[in-house]
């Protein structure tokens, strides 16, 4: 019974709220990957939109329009790196590199402009953060068994963008799997002269494909500075921007795979918080830094190949000249 601790509400509760950015960074990178061009900037877009969210927010006292803030940030390094690797056929990891760093720097630099705080934001307070939602009937069914618990503490309780995470899934796969907008831009991913022949512009759709990264990099990085946490620190991603990568490639570039990825994910993350619930359920004491270091060390893993083989899109990270 002990073991079943590992799975109790509140550590799922948490494994969604953990994971809620990681599967909004890792659909991002799959819309952008899908259509050929690799993106390790993701780190960089969710910190970006991160500071620029809780910054306006502060200011404003509007959540909206820090969202807002975050997406415009995250889609304005989207276009750099559209304009580096699809324009200009520069290198895409490179590109990605550059962001990363870029938006490390500037978040800080700038924070301390205009807040003075050593590199952080003010504290978010009512309206310059999302509430949580209380869904419908959670009252009339908290006392079924089973059932009512799960409805009123792990599904009802979390923050609108967590809701619109998860309807993301199977907006994704409808998008790819089920519009000619999805067939072309998978297309472009593997084949672009083919597309090209037919009178599809590659350049447009992976430009397309890139703005919708960067909409759900802001997304999460809103999420990560107005929901899951108060305010903008110093490199608040911490790494979620490789980890949701390494979730895409566990996922084999697909969305419903995905989910399961980054809930994974988030579960590490999750019990990470809770290293008494890890000893009384193993009944031995689980160093903490141990914990923590999970979700980096399965990202190694992933990355070295031993989940399995993930074949990308063949097209991917390779600029399209096309043929005169």
């Amino acid at each position: 019974m002990e073991l079943l601790s590992l799975f109790d509400l509140a550590v799922l509760d948490s494994t969604i709220r953990l994971a809620t950015p990681l599967l909004l960074a890792c659909l991002a990178g799959l819309f952008s990957e899908r259509a050929g061009i690799f993106d390790i900037g993701l780190e960089g877009k969710m910190l970006a939109a991160a500071f620029f969210s809780a910054a306006v927010a502060a200011v404003t006292q509007s959540v909206w329009l820090g969202l807002a803030a975050g997406i415009a940030a995250a889609m304005a390094l989207s276009a750099v790196h559209g304009l580096a690797s699809i324009t200009f056929k520069g290198n895409q990891l490179i590109s990605g590199v550059a962001i990363n760093f870029l938006a490390a720097g500037m978040t800080v630099l700038i924070a301390q402009d205009w807040f003075q705080q050593g590199g952080r934001t003010p504290s978010l307070i009512g309206g310059g953060r999302f509430p949580p939602i209380t869904l419908p009937f959670v009252d009339a069914v908290r006392g079924i068994p089973f059932i009512g618990p799960i409805y009123a503490e792990l599904i009802s309780g979390h923050s609108i963008l967590v809701y619109v995470a998860v309807l993301a899934v199977p907006g994704t796969w409808w998008i790819l799997f089920r519009t000619r907008f999805g067939l072309r831009l998978r297309a472009v991913g593997e084949n672009p002269a083919a597309v090209d022949t037919a009178g599809v512009s590659v350049v447009g759709l992976r430009f397309a494909a890139v703005a919708i990264c960067g909409v759900l990099c802001g997304i999460a990085g809103a999420y990560l500075a107005t929901a899951l946490q108060a305010g903008f620190v110093k490199d608040m991603t911490a790494g979620r921007g490789f980890i949701a990568l390494a979730a895409l490639i566990f996922a084999k570039w697909r969305p419903w795979q995905a989910l399961w990825a980054t809930l994974l994910f988030g579960y590490l993350q999750a019990i990470a918080l809770r290293p008494d619930i890890i000893e009384r359920a193993l009944g031995f004491t689980v160093q903490v830094q141990l914990l923590d270091a999970m979700p980096y060390i399965l990202t190694v893993v992933i990355l070295a190949g031993f989940v399995g083989k993930a074949i990308p899109p063949r097209a991917g990270g390779e600029p399209y000249v096309k043929e005169r």
